[in-house]
């Protein structure tokens, strides 16, 4: 009953919740902010209900690896993983061609602000993808909107269990171009819940390879991003 009560009270003010976070997302575009001021604002706008945009992320980690995709000069980025649309919208800012960023859950029309993220002048158009990431219509489905194109930057911070990660690498690692850059969220040891398994795919994928870890404090509980670069 508290969850179906919640529910409700978020379609009642979904109304004023969108007018304040398209003005909140407005007033981020006006300001002009360099990039570590744009990955600040991101993790967390403001906004509420069906449109709060946040994502749970360490603030330094986050923004190093927003330098590290700046670096790329990214065309195209995808993300598994949309949740609460921090991340996209650091990457929004980011892409200079396309952003791709699919979820399991459609949040009562969170999609519509979510294509809104690019900055103005950024000629990035944003596709929502809602479904299965693992499912292989869904990976088809991610195809067709890259139309081609491959990819610079891959996020993956969907699934955290270890199969569900390993399954997401198999499926969209491939598309990534040579040098582009693949990242997992949450692969520091000590994780507040047992389906947080990313470090034990990511102690297997980082052999051999060539990778850096972005890690705040290494006695942290949660967090921490490990980067791969696929090989040229």
């Amino acid at each position: 009953m508290p969850g179906r009560l919640q529910t409700l009270l978020r379609d009642f003010r979904a109304p004023v919740h969108r007018k304040q976070a398209f003005r909140l997302l407005t007033e981020l575009h006006q300001a002009n902010l360099p990039l570590e001021k744009v990955v600040e604002r991101a993790i967390r706008l403001g906004s509420n209900g069906w449109y709060r945009v946040r994502s749970l992320q360490v603030l330094s980690e986050i923004t190093a690896l927003a330098r590290e995709v700046e670096a790329l000069r990214p065309q195209v980025i995808l993300e598994i993983g949309t949740a609460r649309g921090g991340t996209a919208l650091i990457w929004a800012y980011l892409a200079q061609k396309r952003l791709i960023t699919c979820d399991l859950l459609d949040k009562r029309g969170f999609a519509d602000l979510v294509r809104a993220f690019p900055p103005p002048g950024s000629a990035c158009e944003v596709s929502v993808l809602i479904g299965d990431s693992h499912a292989s219509e869904f990976a088809e489905t991610v195809k067709r909107t890259l139309d081609g194109d491959p990819v610079d930057f891959l996020f993956i911070d969907g699934d955290h269990t270890e199969e569900g990660v390993a399954q997401d690498y198999a499926m969209y690692a491939p598309l990534v171009r040579p040098g582009g850059l693949v990242a997992f969220h949450d692969i520091v040891d000590h994780q507040p819940l047992a389906t947080n398994q990313v470090h034990h795919f990511w102690k297997k994928v980082r052999v051999g390879a060539d990778v850096k870890e972005i890690v705040d404090n290494p006695n942290q509980c949660g967090f921490g991003i490990g980067v791969l670069r696929v090989p040229a």
